[in-house]
């Protein structure tokens, strides 16, 4: 179980006041807007700036899904696909998926790439927001979202809505940026995100804030038991974090249960 003094500690930093380390967190106001102008040269920069890591962690994702056949994926902050594109790469067991963003440029250009995968028949894409999921309670076996839970401004909600459109048994998998674990890594990769980081995806994209924005928010966000108790609370059981990479990036899942969603401040979606 978690403290009050824990819960609002992450409700803090969730709201974008401030993280457990003191630390200002940045607005996620309308942050789709940022997304649409960085669009362009977004997943150029996904590979250079992770030195092409990202797509490594991508696939590790698909390890996690039910083990059932003929699945129906929703992917939230799918952005240009490139979550759906390796789930279906990766695994069988999928029979269909829909993807969705705020940002209609992100979506454009997913759209294009599932075309060219020749996977139009089989994913779909959609503008909607993470926290008014427009699907029906238990729709869906599993739940993914990559690097994007984040960028969410209301993240105990998020997840309460990942839980209410999961079928019973099914499968929420997070993967999100955290702060590594090992004393020199964590020592060192501050350099990387507040230096090179910003310099260079702010040079190649045009939009320096948006490198800003990102580290910021990595520094910020709950990780690791913190980030597993936030999905505890949304009702989630048998929750787990698989560090990658030095712990620069973390897979979180977790199951589904008949329950509902303990918070009663999440009990029902907004109308």
């Amino acid at each position: 179980m978690t403290s009050d003094a824990t819960r609002t500690k992450g409700e803090k930093v969730l709201n974008g006041s401030s993280s457990s380390e003191g630390k200002a967190a940045p607005s996620r106001a309308a942050v789709w807007r940022m997304f649409d102008r960085i669009a362009p040269r977004y997943d150029l920069l996904n590979r250079l700036l992770s030195l092409r890591q990202d797509v490594v962690w991508r696939n590790k994702v698909a390890r996690y899904l039910p083990d059932v056949n003929q699945q129906k994926v929703l992917d939230i902050a799918t952005g240009t696909a490139d979550l759906l594109l390796s789930l279906f790469d990766k695994s069988d067991r999928i029979h269909s998926a829909v993807g969705i963003d705020l940002s209609p440029k992100m979506l454009q250009l997913g759209l294009k790439k599932i075309a060219a995968g020749k996977l139009d028949d089989r994913i779909s894409l959609m503008r909607a927001d993470a926290l008014q999921i427009p699907f029906a309670d238990g729709s869906f076996d599993a739940v993914t979202i990559a690097f994007g839970i984040r960028n969410v401004a209301d993240v105990p909600k998020a997840l309460a809505e990942i839980h209410r459109v999961l079928k019973p048994g099914g499968r929420v998998l997070i993967l999100e940026f955290s702060m590594p674990r090992n004393w020199l890594v964590r020592k060192l990769y501050p350099f990387h995100l507040r230096g090179i980081l910003p310099r260079l995806g702010g040079m190649i994209s045009g939009n320096r804030y948006a490198y800003r924005y990102l580290n910021e928010t990595v520094e910020t966000f709950p990780h690791g038991e913190e980030f597993c108790d936030l999905m505890r609370q949304a009702g989630f059981a048998e929750v787990q974090a698989e560090p990658m990479t030095f712990g620069i990036a973390t897979i979180y899942h977790g199951g589904s249960s008949s329950s509902k969603v303990a918070s009663h401040l999440y009990l029902t979606r907004d109308k």
